[in-house]
């Protein structure tokens, strides 16, 4: 008995709707295994302890271990760069930082990579200013005390800055207030605390979710903060632009993955990171604890965010005359 066999380029043909539906059956189950999330910068700052928070809300949703790998270096570039050669399916993700996103194109010649070609933002955790923060024992007491020592001593103050969120506000205000200091680069934020209250360093800008810890126990003085006006956690605590009016210094805190990511999984993280800003008790942790700005927005206003981002800090870096590295 003879038996009819299909020619091989039929047979493929006829198979590839059932392999090409693999894929699709995957991002529609995502996640089915761990997740990893890159901080580009140490244990300690506002991206590790929000990507943390954001972590675990999406680790009990989903029932899959949200692991956070802190990798510092070259101011989130090697960090940005191991997301950036990850497979794109949603199981790396970076935490998206001002420095990664909006600063490191303009203050690196060649970062290798371009964070609107390489990366698509899910989800924005939410935006912030920082705090000038001096030990609590400085001779500072106010921003005056300190610009007009500035002033009188020219390159005898030090500053210590890990991102560009730390080092541009200070060259900005240098700028601004026409005085020389000194800027001293540390990996770790730890470091730079160190130094601060051992006194090698007289004062650091520091991001307020970061910073807050230091300043409500009382090791630190904020004099100012970088937002466009006073923030209702901190009524006492004058703005920058009250005293150099247009001086303001934001950034923002987010969650990208590479930009193959399949479209489908890229809705899956934003809703699950929308869905964690918006819980009660993380939302109140954010907005009332760490002073960020913080709301759910779809796929374009993420983009559109990053995008505005960029063209801030392009600003910020030109002011600071930060020559590219």
């Amino acid at each position: 008995m003879s038996s009819f066999r299909m020619p091989l380029s039929r047979r493929a043909l006829f198979a590839l709707p059932l392999f090409a539906a693999f894929p699709a059956i995957a991002q529609a189950d995502y996640p089915t295994k761990p997740i990893r999330i890159i901080v580009p910068f140490a244990p300690g700052g506002s991206g590790d302890i929000t990507s943390r928070l954001i972590g675990k809300y999406i680790e009990d949703k989903t029932g899959q271990p949200f692991v956070v790998e802190n990798k510092p270096g070259a101011n989130g570039i090697v960090g940005a760069l191991a997301v950036k050669t990850a497979p794109p399916d949603g199981y790396t993700l970076m935490l998206a930082t001002t420095s990664t996103n909006a600063a490191n194109i303009h203050m690196y010649k060649s970062p290798g990579y371009d964070p609107e070609k390489d990366f698509q933002v899910v989800g924005v955790i939410g935006s912030s200013g920082a705090f000038l923060v001096v030990p609590a024992d400085s001779p500072y007491k106010t921003l005056a005390d300190l610009l007009t020592y500035a002033k009188a001593n020219p390159g005898k103050l030090n500053f210590g800055y890990f991102n560009a969120s730390s080092q541009v506000p200070a060259e900005v205000l240098g700028t601004k207030a026409g005085v020389q200091w000194q800027g001293v680069a540390y990996k770790a934020i730890g470091n730079a605390w160190t130094d601060l209250y051992a006194g090698a360093i007289q004062f650091i800008f520091v991001d307020l979710t970061a910073g807050r810890g230091q300043v409500v126990a009382g090791k630190a003085r904020a004099l100012a903060l970088t937002l466009p006006q006073r923030s209702p956690l901190y009524p006492d605590l004058p703005a920058l632009s009250e005293s150099f009016p247009d001086f303001t210094s934001t950034g923002f805190l987010a969650v990208a993955v590479p930009k193959a990511t399949p479209l489908p999984v890229q809705e899956k993280l934003n809703a699950l990171i929308n869905e964690a800003i918006s819980s009660p008790e993380i939302h109140k942790r954010l907005t009332d604890e760490f002073a960020l700005n913080s709301r759910p927005l779809t796929l374009e206003q993420c983009a559109a965010q990053d995008r505005e981002e960029r063209a801030k800090w392009a600003e910020y870096v030109k002011i600071a005359r930060i020559e590219p590295q």
